[in-house]
């Protein structure tokens, strides 16, 4: 489950993590209000106005400001609120913004230079141990940074028996090249970082930049943070923070249908079930000149009215020319899919592009006669190659 930057903030502070203090607003006026607020509990005198979107490179986008009054916090947040926020991260029509964060203005004159480091706690799936991961290159152009001089990437593997021992927060404070009271603050800072990401059950935590303010602080200005939502029953009060609007709307519906989906840019749905059998069917449909639309798992229970939602979600898509349903009949016999799949296509009425369906498994010569007999705009295949053949008829 992604975050809003606010929410993340929120529970970095909650674990001690220092961050750049802000207050979240949905109109131009709330965002006053909140600026006068935020003025009178940290003295700031600019406020930074930022986007909250499920999207990173905001600021390249024009969805970060500053504002150096009131008058500007109003316009600016007027200007941000309700516009589609387009970044390198978003779709070319870009993301809505309901919503903005007006922030403190953290880059106050002082002694030092400020400086911006990048910061990241994530799962290295290669040795399955958490890690962090952070450059002295911090800001918006960390992409480069990793493209052009990758030696400016630092990585610290965490062993999960032990956690993120002492040494090594100072070691990452040492390779960010700081010392005396910012080490200190460095330390403090990768530590508690690390605790909030563990006891959050999070799968990503990423903080560009960190900030080592000119009075040597270190706190987050940004926060990305992505949570396990396995875990989410373990954290009722994270729960709450998912943001429907931010996800997409035939995701959303499939979840609450108890439907595994995640849409794609293809032209052919598929209905699968078990998530092995719908990578190999994706892979089957590239094979025969198709690109596929979604990934879709119905489970292990494909009556009709399953199957029916499984239809309707597909066709949502625009872009879709024709389904391909490739059931493996284990568990679930393929006689009593084929039913469902006649049941739910009479209920639905017409259904506009071609449909081929392949069951292989108990009861497949049974499932094969009954869709065969329906008299419905049905293609049935038991060979995967045969299925693959009339995918590829039906596109060209």
């Amino acid at each position: 489950m992604n975050l809003h930057e606010y929410q993340g903030k929120e529970i970095l502070s909650s674990f001690g993590v220092a961050i750049q203090r802000g207050i979240v607003a949905q109109t131009p006026e709330e965002a006053v209000i909140a600026a006068k607020k935020l003025t009178d509990e940290t003295g700031t005198s600019w406020h930074v106005i930022k986007a909250q979107v499920h999207a990173g490179g905001r600021g390249k986008g024009g969805g970060v400001k500053l504002a150096k009054s009131l008058e500007e916090v109003e316009k600016l947040s007027g200007q941000i609120i309700g516009m589609n926020l387009i970044t390198p991260q978003t779709s070319a029509e870009g993301k809505k913004v309901h919503q903005v964060l007006i922030a403190e203005d953290v880059y106050y004159p002082g002694d030092n230079e400020p400086e911006e480091y990048y910061m990241s706690v994530l799962l290295n799936r290669a040795t399955g141990k958490n890690m962090i991961m952070y450059s002295t290159e911090g800001g918006m152009d960390i992409e480069a940074v990793a493209e052009k001089t990758p030696h400016l990437i630092f990585t610290e593997e965490i062993d999960p028996t032990q956690g993120l021992l002492p040494f090594q927060a100072r070691k990452v404070a040492f390779n960010l090249g700081l010392s005396g009271q910012a080490f200190k603050e460095m330390t403090k800072f990768v530590t508690a970082l690390y605790k909030a990401y563990t006891e959050a059950d999070a799968s990503l935590f990423e903080i560009n930049p960190v900030l080592k303010t000119s009075d040597d602080k270190v706190i987050a200005v940004d926060a990305k943070v992505t949570l396990d939502d396995n875990a989410l029953f373990r954290h009722k009060d994270y729960a709450y923070m998912r943001d429907l609007r931010e996800e997409n709307p035939i995701e959303v519906e499939a979840k609450e249908a108890g439907l595994n989906y995640v849409d794609l840019d293809g032209n052919v749905g598929c209905m699968v079930n078990g998530a092995g059998l719908a990578m190999a069917t994706m892979d089957l449909i590239k094979q025969a000149g198709g690109e596929p639309a979604n990934f879709l798992d119905v489970g292990g229970t494909a009556d009709a009215e399953r199957v029916e939602t499984a239809f309707k979600l597909i066709l949502k898509d625009p872009n879709v020319k024709a389904i391909l349903v490739n059931i493996f009949g284990g568990i679930v016999r393929c006689d009593r899919v084929a039913q469902g799949i006649v049941d739910a296509y009479k209920n639905m009425g017409t259904i506009n592009v071609p449909i081929i369906v392949r069951l292989q498994g108990t009861n497949a010569d049974i499932a094969k006669e009954l869709i065969d007999n329906s008299g419905l705009d049905v293609q049935s295949a038991i060979e995967f190659q045969e299925a693959a053949d009339k995918v590829q008829a039906v596109l060209s």
